[in-house]
C-alpha cells in the first residue's frame, strides 16, 4: 500500500506515528511522511493526485493537518480517523456536547475565556478541574479548590477554557485505546494528583468500561483513539478523548497501531462503513449495553451503565 502521514511539527521527532511509518516501510508499504507547517507542500496536487491509498494525521490543536485530511476526504480519499471526527474531539466544548447528547458519562461542562469567570459555578460543584479548551497530554489542567482559588489558577495566552466539577478517583487516569477495534488499558498518574499512586502499566479492562469507550467510536465516529477515564463513586467518567493518542505501554504499540492503520487502509474504517461523525440529536439517551463478549478485551467485574455527573447547567 502506499500511505502518507500527516505529521505536525510538536510530533516531527516522536516515536509515534514516526515509527509506525518505519515499521510499515519494513513490511515493504510505502509511506510518506509530510510535515504541514514544516515544510513547503505544493497541496492541490499532492492531494488531487490521489495516488495514496490513505492518509494519516497526527495533529494538534487548530493545526494544518486537519485542512490536509478534510481535503483528501473531500475527493474522496480514505483517510484513518474521519476528519470531523477529529474536529468534534479537539474541540472540548463540541466534545462535552455531544458526548452528553448521546448519553455518555461526561461531566457538566461550563466554558469561559478566563478562570475567575467560573465563579458563577454553583458553590457545590466545586472543586473545578479548569483546562484550555484545545489542550491536550494534560497541559495547564489544574485544580480549582473553591472559588477563591479562581484568581490564582488564571494564565495569560491560553484562550478559551473549560471547567468541569472534580470526580473523587484514586488519583489515577485509567487509559484506554482502541485501535480498529481492539481495546487496551493502562493506568496513568493523574496531572491533577501528582502524589497518587506511581504505579503505571497495563491493567486488565473491564466490561463497563469498555462498552463506555466502544460507545464513544461509535458516537463520534473514530476508529484510532483514546479516552481518559476516572473511577469515580458512581462509576467511570470521561474526562477526555484524543484521536491518534501516544498509546504509551499499550504491549507491542508500533506494531498494533501499525496493523491497524493498515486494515482502515484497507477498510475505510467507520467513514468506509459510513458511520456519522458526530451524529446530532438523539430522541433519547442511549443506555449501553455492557458484558458483550470482545475477545481483544481482558475480563473484569463490570455493574450497571453509570449515569453522567448531574449539574445545574448542562452543556
Amino acid at each position: 500500500m502506499k500511505l502518507c502521514f500527516l505529521v505536525e511539527e510538536l510530533y516531527r521527532n516522536d516515536g509515534m506515528p514516526l515509527d509506525v511509518a518505519r515499521r510499515l516501510s519494513s513490511w515493504g508499504h510505502q509511506v510518506d511522511v509530510m510535515r504541514p507547517g514544516g515544510s513547503l507542500l505544493r497541496v492541490s496536487e499532492e492531494v488531487r493526485a490521489g495516488t495514496h491509498d490513505a492518509w494519516v494525521l497526527k495533529t494538534v490543536s487548530g493545526g494544518p493537518g486537519l485542512a490536509l485530511l478534510e481535503a483528501a476526504a473531500a475527493v474522496g480519499l480514505t483517510t484513518v480517523n474521519d476528519a470531523r471526527a477529529i474536529r468534534a474531539v479537539r474541540d472540548k466544548v463540541l466534545t462535552s456536547v455531544v458526548a452528553r447528547q448521546h448519553g455518555l458519562p461526561v461531566p457538566v461542562t461550563y466554558s469561559a475565556p478566563r478562570a475567575t469567570m467560573f465563579a458563577d459555578v454553583p458553590d457545590e460543584l466545586f472543586p473545578l478541574v479548569v483546562k484550555p479548551v484545545d489542550g491536550s497530554s494534560g497541559r495547564g489542567v489544574r485544580l480549582v479548590a473553591d472559588p477563591r482559588g479562581l484568581a490564582g489558577a488564571e494564565r495569560a495566552g491560553e484562550g478559551q477554557l473549560i471547567a468541569q466539577p472534580h470526580v473523587p478517583n484514586s488519583g489515577t487516569d485509567l487509559k484506554v485505546y482502541c485501535l480498529a477495534g481492539e481495546f487496551h488499558a493502562t493506568l496513568r498518574r493523574s496531572p491533577i494528583h501528582p502524589e497518587g499512586p506511581a504505579d503505571e502499566g497495563p491493567v486488565p479492562l473491564s466490561a463497563e468500561v469498555a462498552a463506555v469507550a466502544e460507545e464513544v467510536g461509535k458516537v463520534f465516529g473514530l476508529d484510532l483513539y483514546g479516552i481518559d477515564v476516572v473511577l469515580g463513586p458512581d462509576g467511570p467518567v470521561i474526562v477526555d478523548i484524543n484521536d491518534f493518542p501516544s498509546f504509551r505501554r499499550v504491549p507491542d504499540a508500533v506494531t498494533r497501531v501499525a496493523g491497524a492503520v493498515l486494515e482502515l487502509a484497507r477498510t475505510g474504517g467507520s467513514a468506509g462503513a459510513g458511520v456519522p461523525a458526530p451524529a446530532p440529536p438523539v430522541p433519547a439517551r442511549l443506555q449501553i449495553p455492557l458484558g458483550r463478549p470482545r475477545p481483544q478485551i481482558a475480563p473484569g467485574p463490570g455493574a450497571g451503565m453509570p449515569v453522567a455527573v448531574p449539574g445545574v447547567v448542562q452543556i
